[in-house]
């Protein structure tokens, strides 16, 4: 493991905290409002983000790379005002405009006029992220992810007692109050994010505002345009396909003979119960992601192409490795960890369907960040694009057979996991092309399946306490997957002495 894997799991650390809360999140959501409540939730969220991913208009990558690559403090300073003018600018347009459609939205879409007051509690929010998303940016084109990941901390913390108090508080007014009170505890942590971020930046501020220039000049602002429209593009069509989502599920299960609560319960399972559990893992890939764009950036400036050959196999390594021991996990104790977490067994089956692929999409982010250092953000638009048209085309075809009902769905994420990981994977080599690590993905086929049916063997031997059982089976199969993974040199004796004696 490289001195830049460390870094990353310095990173990763803090960021695991954050989806442990966020995990939390959901699962006080889903105990206090049930399945029908996080369905209208999960319904109402992806509206929202596409707002938000219009407002930001791709501007923080640009200026996490852009801050990167910046050759003085001048051009700082004009990546700084020119987003932060952009972004303000359409949240300022876009906010009023989220709040006069959301009627239409809750009546005319979601076929629930129950939505309408989840829309309008989070809307407060659109604004404190764009100019939130700008500062973490920055911070993270300077390599200083500490700010960002401490406000992400502190927003989860906030959000989670919230909820708690707003739950309790306005269930017995209904479901829909319950959930805007959950989107408005959201804004509210986004909001105190967005203070501990402004204190943060408080003594960078005072550098900035002593650095030459006041006006982006073209070269500057046409390479952030150029990094910025693809990754807009990128994100609003995976927004814009999450935002259809649910409109095409509940349609489609209509049509297998659901009634819209029923279909919302069972879009709620799925997407509240079953996808949180298996996108807990991804904080990994997340610091991954982090990390690379701006070293990635800075080694493609400079036409280090061996360097970025050297740390995108590091990087699938690691994500295969840690995403390897989740996946077997998962599918193994799918249904005790839903006991555990939700107190039911349902959606347990969902997990071990989409379990095996998600590994797959354990490698997605990094990939992604590698194509946006690379200068190829259109190429992961286009990707996004095959992927979100072939899953709302699956989505339709298989949850509207009575036989599949929302595993269809399950089937359609699946398999535009694959799709989209392929794609990204050829669109990079294409760019920098470099012998992929066959080897690697053979051996950790074979850990998978070793570790696999060396946990099974020694799970009849297990108490039959749920809690007991699900922790002395991880235990064991973490034992199980170690020992694989040594003896098949997946795992090696550098990595240990990297991570604990600081050794590169």
């Amino acid at each position: 493991m490289s001195s830049f894997i460390k870094g990353t799991m310095w990173l990763a650390g803090a960021i695991f905290l954050v989806k442990i809360l966020g995990f939390v999140n959901r699962m006080v959501i889903a105990r206090l409002i049930g399945e029908e409540g996080v369905g209208l939730y999960m319904a109402v969220f992806p509206a929202f983000i596409l707002t938000v991913t219009a407002v930001q208009f791709g501007l923080p990558v640009a200026v996490t790379r852009s801050v990167a690559a910046a050759e003085n403090d001048a051009q700082r300073k004009h990546i700084l005002y020119t987003s932060l003018f952009i972004t303000v600018s359409l949240a300022t347009v876009l906010t009023p405009v989220f709040c006069l459609l959301a009627p239409y939205l809750a009546e005319s879409l979601f076929h629930d006029k129950r939505a309408v007051l989840p829309l309008y509690a989070i809307a407060p929010s659109v604004p404190i992220i764009a100019v939130s998303s700008i500062i973490r940016g920055y911070f993270h084109g300077k390599m200083n992810m500490k700010p960002a990941a401490l406000s992400q901390l502190i927003e989860q913390i906030v959000r989670i007692g919230l909820i708690i108090a707003a739950g309790r508080m306005l269930l017995p007014y209904g479901i829909e109050y319950a959930a805007a009170g959950a989107m408005a505890a959201a804004s509210a942590g986004e909001l105190v994010s967005l203070l501990y971020l402004l204190a943060a930046f408080r003594l960078e501020w005072r550098k900035v505002r002593k650095w030459p220039g006041r006006r982006t000049s073209r070269p500057l602002f046409g390479e952030m345009a150029e990094t910025a429209l693809p990754a807009v593009g990128s994100r609003l069509i995976g927004s814009g396909a999450w935002f259809l989502e649910p409109i095409v599920v509940v349609k489609s299960l209509a049509i297998a003979g659901l009634a819209s609560s029923a279909a919302m319960k069972e879009y709620g399972v799925l997407t509240g119960y079953a996808l949180p559990l298996m996108f807990l893992p991804s904080f990994l890939t997340v610091a991954l992601s982090s990390s690379l764009v701006p070293d990635i950036s800075e080694s493609f400036s400079k036409k280090q192409f061996s360097s970025i050959a050297w740390r995108v196999n590091e990087s699938i390594r690691f994500c295969l490795f840690s995403g390897g021991f989740s996946v077997v996990v998962l599918f193994l104790f799918s249904e005790p960890l839903m006991l555990v977490m939700y107190h039911t067994k349902k959606g347990a089956d969902l997990i071990q369907l989409m379990a095996p692929f998600f590994l797959l999409y354990y490698c997605q982010g990094p990939l992604q960040a590698v194509l946006q250092a690379l200068n190829l953000s259109r190429a992961a638009m286009l990707n996004s694009l095959y992927g979100a048209a072939v899953k709302l085309l699956i989505i339709f075809l298989l949850s509207s057979q009575a036989s599949f009902g929302i595993r269809g769905t399950a089937i359609a994420i699946a398999a535009s996991i694959v799709l989209v990981t392929l794609l990204h994977t050829a669109s990079m080599l294409k760019s920098v092309p470099f012998p992929l690590q066959y080897g690697l993905y053979a051996k950790i086929a074979l850990l998978l399946a070793f570790t696999y049916l060396g946990t099974k063997a020694f799970l009849p031997f297990l108490t039959d306490n749920t809690f007991l059982y699900l922790g002395g089976g991880i235990i064991g199969c973490l034992l199980v997957y170690f020992f694989g993974a040594v003896v098949l040199g997946i795992f090696k004796k550098e990595d240990i002495t990297t991570v604990l004696f600081w050794r590169t």
